[in-house]
């Protein structure tokens, strides 16, 4: 299993711009075979900081996601939206276990 965790960084006056595009992005991935979990989450403290996590079954998966259209259409919007601050990492995990 592959998770991704991040951040991205938009102006906080383009959060509401960024919701339907982010809202299609989400939908469209959660739907894509080996896809786990994606989310985006604002953050409570930091106006336009957005928390992404991911989680794919494997990279074979992760590699269709990176060939989607919705993808394509995501990234293209990044210039209007002002998303220029990205940092997201993958993760190698396990089965979970409860904490």
């Amino acid at each position: 299993m592959l998770l991704i965790v991040g951040t991205v960084r938009l102006p906080a006056h383009n959060l509401e711009p960024a919701r339907p595009i982010m809202q299609r992005m989400a939908e469209a991935s959660r739907a894509e075979d080996g896809c786990a979990e994606y989310s985006y989450a604002e953050d409570l403290f930091d106006p336009g900081l957005i928390h992404v996590k991911e989680m794919w079954r494997d990279q074979a998966a992760l590699d269709r996601h990176f060939a989607t259209s919705h993808l394509a259409e995501w990234r293209a919007a990044w210039p209007d939206l002002g998303i220029g601050e990205r940092d997201l990492r993958v993760y190698d995990v396990e089965e979970p276990r409860a904490t």
